[in-house]
């Protein structure tokens, strides 16, 4: 996977680890040793989708902002998939008015590029419609939508959901993360890594 172009606003250190692709290599070591440790193939099977809308600061520019009807947000939006030990496998930042189902589409090719053994994945509303037909037929991922009943009112703990639910928990632990600051979508990309 090719490196995209090195932005100006990174510090010494990080642009270091840009240049020599760092920023790819070093998470994917890290997560094939902990699922190695915790008796898992070093490479995945299955993945988690979801995304999370998160306020832009100032210095995001308009152009790769957007609102979120549905959270009343204005910013970036974070689509990411998590494996069933819930790390993270592949993330993407959009404008928080892109749709999941659109976002999807560019998520689970990125997916495949990088892990070409994930099979099956489970999403949420979001992930309906053709998505769950083209990843069957484009990339032979079996996509499982988990939804909530009708009946349940409040928190919910979901089947699989939690896994990529509790990363965003741990994203949001992080005050970098707690909002997007970055110019570039892509250096958001690197920094949720």
């Amino acid at each position: 996977m090719l490196q995209p172009s090195v932005p100006a606003s990174l510090s010494s250190n990080l642009r270091r680890w840009w240049d020599k692709g760092l920023t790819v290599e070093l998470p994917d070591r890290s997560r094939e040793r902990v699922r190695q440790a915790a008796g898992r193939d070093a490479e995945p099977t299955a993945g988690i989708i979801d995304a999370q809308s998160v306020k832009a600061a100032a210095s995001v520019p308009a152009a790769t902002r957007g609102f979120d009807g549905g959270k009343k947000v204005n910013g970036r939006k974070r689509h990411i998939v998590v494996d069933i030990l819930g790390l993270l496998l592949t993330v993407m930042v959009t404008a928080a008015s892109v749709t999941d189902r659109d976002a999807g589409r560019t998520l689970l090719v990125r997916l495949r590029e990088r892990h070409r053994r994930v099979m099956r994945g489970w999403g949420d509303g979001g992930c309906t419609g053709r998505l769950v037909g083209l990843a069957r037929d484009a990339w032979r991922i079996v996509l499982t939508v988990v939804r909530r009943s009708d009946d349940t009112s409040g928190f919910t703990v979901l089947p699989k959901r939690w896994l990529v639910e509790r990363m965003f928990a741990w994203l949001m632990h992080s005050r970098r993360l707690a909002r997007d600051y970055e110019t570039r979508t892509d250096t958001s990309e690197a920094v949720t890594k």
